[in-house]
């Protein structure tokens, strides 16, 4: 059976025998109390590579966005999202309106959408806080950061991004080399985007295979959201175990990572390459998440159906922005050539 559902992008998996040991594996005080000693550098680690001045672990981004955006319902703000912002960051945005704080939509990477909102909103003298994921894997694209961050900083607010995604993959100086860059910073390291008025908050179990999230941010920011931190005070930190694999993530990243970029850019080339060859298109770009084009529910849930009695193992999803049924193709660093041309074998089949 091949599996394409995999999201460990890098293909890093952390066998125990990988990690330092440990002699505890959890402190068994909330976060707000006290810390694995890890924890510390491991913040600081990410947030210098996404571009941030300082940065603060979390057990997910659940409980960071929930913070973050219950933290945000005590000022007079508001809150404005991005038609294509993953689930979870909504949820944080939903928690600031069930506060009392008003949150508006707005059309996917839609800039000019954004900025007449702004206006029209502008009588009420409301901060703006921008929601974003940092790239789309729906349609293949990176968010106008920059367009983005210009609009809300005129208005005196600050964007949030949600990168997820992008963590462990894209980075600076994009390349025909490199083609998503260097060292896996994320889109705020691709497009240098950074300030005061800037927080990122990224899970590591997608690219680096940890489950851990990180704020990152200026450093009264981070110190401002630890200070205030409702999940720190009720919640216990990352487990020490959790702390040894994002190290270990790190380390093979800085080691290995490019080298990793480059062959999951050319394995996912390959897919596509061999996919318009034999006429079936994808959307996603270069990004490991290949969607084939929507259809109708029943023939997608038959396809998918077909493609898994043809040794194929898909994700079989919703869309985004409301298109139905989607079948997609994850591919990590872990596939081979041959499994890519079997893929498109019994695609082409179908």
């Amino acid at each position: 059976m091949l599996d394409f559902t995999s999201a460990l992008y890098l293909g890093l998996r952390h066998p125990s025998s990988s990690l330092r040991p440990w002699s505890q594996f959890t402190t068994g005080v909330p976060a707000a109390l006290a810390s694995p000693a890890d924890a510390r550098p491991v913040a600081w680690q990410l947030a210098r590579l996404q571009g941030c001045e300082h940065g603060v672990l979390g057990a997910s981004t659940f409980q960071l966005f929930w913070d973050l955006f219950g933290m945000a319902a005590r000022c007079d703000v508001a809150v404005y999202v991005d038609g294509g912002a993953y689930p979870i960051a909504r949820w944080g945005a939903e928690r600031a309106a069930a506060r009392g704080v008003p949150v508006r939509g707005f059309a996917h990477h839609d800039v000019e959408a954004l900025r007449s909102r702004l206006k029209r909103d502008g009588r009420e003298r409301r901060r703006p806080l921008l929601l974003t994921d940092g790239f789309c894997p729906g349609c293949g694209k990176p968010a106008p950061l920059s367009a983005y961050l210009e609009s809300v900083r005129s208005c005196g607010g600050r964007l949030i991004v949600d990168d997820t995604q992008a963590l462990g993959i894209f980075g600076h100086s994009p390349s025909r080399v490199a083609p998503y860059g260097q060292e896996g910073g994320g889109m705020l390291a691709q497009f240098r985007i950074g300030g005061p008025d800037v927080l990122a908050i990224s899970s590591l179990a997608k690219a680096f295979g940890v489950p851990v999230a990180v704020l990152g941010g200026s450093r009264a920011a981070v110190e401002e959201f630890k200070t205030n931190s409702e999940t720190r005070v009720h919640c216990s930190p990352p487990s020490v175990a959790v702390m040894r694999a994002a190290e270990h993530a790190l380390r093979v990243n800085r080691d290995q990572g490019d080298h990793l970029r480059l062959r999951l850019a050319g394995l996912v080339l390959r897919f596509r390459h061999r996919a318009k060859k034999a006429g079936i298109e994808f959307t996603g770009g270069l990004f490991p998440v290949q969607m084939l084009a929507p259809a109708a529910k029943a023939e997608t849930l038959r396809f998918h159906e077909r493609l898994l009695q043809n040794g194929v193992r898909t994700v079989l999803h919703r869309a985004p922005h409301g298109q139905g049924l989607r079948v997609s193709f994850v591919i990590t660093a872990r596939h081979t050539p041959e499994a890519i041309d079997r893929a498109v074998t019994a695609l082409a089949k179908l």
